[in-house]
């Protein structure tokens, strides 16, 4: 197995994509067969699905979508006036690999179904159980998108990836595969590596004393906290971080990104584990809107967190991928990192060294990472989950699969 990255900041789609996808090329001394593009809004998603399926060929899997600002590789944060674009290419003669797309519309787990069954279609591993699934989507329906892919495959098989970004939150992102494009599907693809692979999920966020039940809930809508107006108890909780906005309601997104709400994922060696919500909103009627689903009855607990443990978590995180797999770290070739965008928002003059973290944690192999709305990944127990503020890692090895 051969994993190697390039990236451009050319303003221009075609100058852009070319550089980079001839970059790519000459690092992995041919096409890819699977290759993965993350790339700024702004570019022409149309034109970058085209463009790429045409440079790499019929035998290269394409997936792709937008990320916020850019993306960030081993070889840095990615960005320029709010463009860059990252590519990611695998030669694995001996894995199989297979990406579909499918427009998510009324029923997004049945989306997920159709997008799963292209990939295993392509992968010519139909009726296979794949290593892994990795997933991009439209924000809005990422529990639906895994409850579909798990309908089909069961709940042991690890999901990860994250949901596609743009610049403005104003819903211009978009999703690509094989040629084709859209801004309100889900792609998927499947992994069926010839060597080991691991990976973790993690939210780098500590828990605080401060806690409550959540007594009313509609969908992502937090309504009420202890019986009381979601948005007035989380502001209390906080020290006024969001007293500006409670008057009249509006979005709070960088407001809350070091105090998002934690919930119990489950619990290893006693120790519990966490997935977070993000408040982005608070409503006239003095509700909090969140990027993912909380139910009424559910504890929630307020985390906190740092600029600099936002910093240095991503490679904590990558370690607990290297750590937890069957290889040794001289036996890595690379790997994908989902790094949530409302964190690289606020660190944003230190994303390089965010990147070299990672670089250090993977021992000095290509990576790439996108900033993504809302993050999918496997927790050490074997679930998988949505949240948001995480962290999702995956690590290649060239220790060969035991059959």
């Amino acid at each position: 197995m051969k994993i190697a990255t390039a990236y451009s900041t050319l303003s221009d789609t075609e100058a852009a994509t070319t550089e980079s996808y001839q970059q790519l090329e000459r690092k992995l001394g041919g096409c890819p067969q699977l290759l993965f593009a993350y790339y700024a809004a702004p570019y022409d998603s149309a034109m970058v699905s085209r463009l790429l399926s045409e440079a790499a060929g019929p035998g290269c899997q394409l997936h792709g979508a937008t990320s916020c600002l850019g993306s960030m590789t081993d070889e840095g944060f990615h960005s320029e006036e709010g463009v860059g674009m990252s590519l990611w290419g695998l030669d694995d003669p001996e894995g199989s690999y297979g990406t579909g797309m499918a427009d998510i519309g009324t029923d997004p787990a049945e989306a997920a179904v159709a997008a799963l069954e292209q990939a295993l279609e392509q992968s010519g591993r139909i009726g296979e159980v794949p290593t892994l699934v990795w997933i991009n989507g439209a924000p809005g329906e990422e529990e639906a998108l895994i409850a579909g892919i798990e309908s089909l495959l069961g709940a042991d098989v690890p999901i990860a990836g994250g949901s596609s970004g743009d610049n403005t939150v104003t819903g211009e992102w978009a999703q690509i595969a094989n040629g084709e494009f859209r801004q309100s599907a889900v792609v998927v693809t499947v992994l069926f590596p010839s060597t080991e692979i691991s990976y973790a999920f993690h939210s780098g966020y500590d828990p605080t004393q401060t806690r409550g039940v959540a007594t009313r809930c509609e969908g992502r809508t937090l309504i009420e906290i202890d019986g009381r107006p979601a948005a007035e108890v989380y502001n209390e909780w906080t020290g006024g971080a969001i007293a500006e906005v409670l008057p009249e309601g509006g979005n709070v997104l960088a407001l809350t990104t070091l105090f998002p709400f934690g919930r119990v994922a489950g619990e290893v060696g006693g120790l519990p584990y966490y997935k977070l919500s993000h408040p982005d909103g608070v409503t006239r009627e003095g509700g909090l809107t969140l990027f993912s689903i909380v139910e009424e009855g559910e504890t929630l607990i307020l985390m906190q967190g740092t600029i600099d443990s936002l910093v240095r978590r991503a490679g904590r995180v990558t370690d607990a991928a290297v750590e937890a797999g069957d290889f040794r770290p001289d036996q890595l070739v690379g790997g994908l990192a989902i790094y949530c965008a409302g964190c690289m928002l606020t660190v944003e003059p230190k994303m390089d060294e965010v990147a070299g973290y990672i670089h250090n944690a993977l021992n000095q192999t290509p990576f790439v990472g996108v900033f993504t709305f809302g993050e999918q990944g496997c927790f050490v127990a074997n679930d998988n989950a949505h949240g948001n503020l995480m962290i999702s890692v995956v690590a290649f090895s060239n220790q060969p699969v035991e059959h």
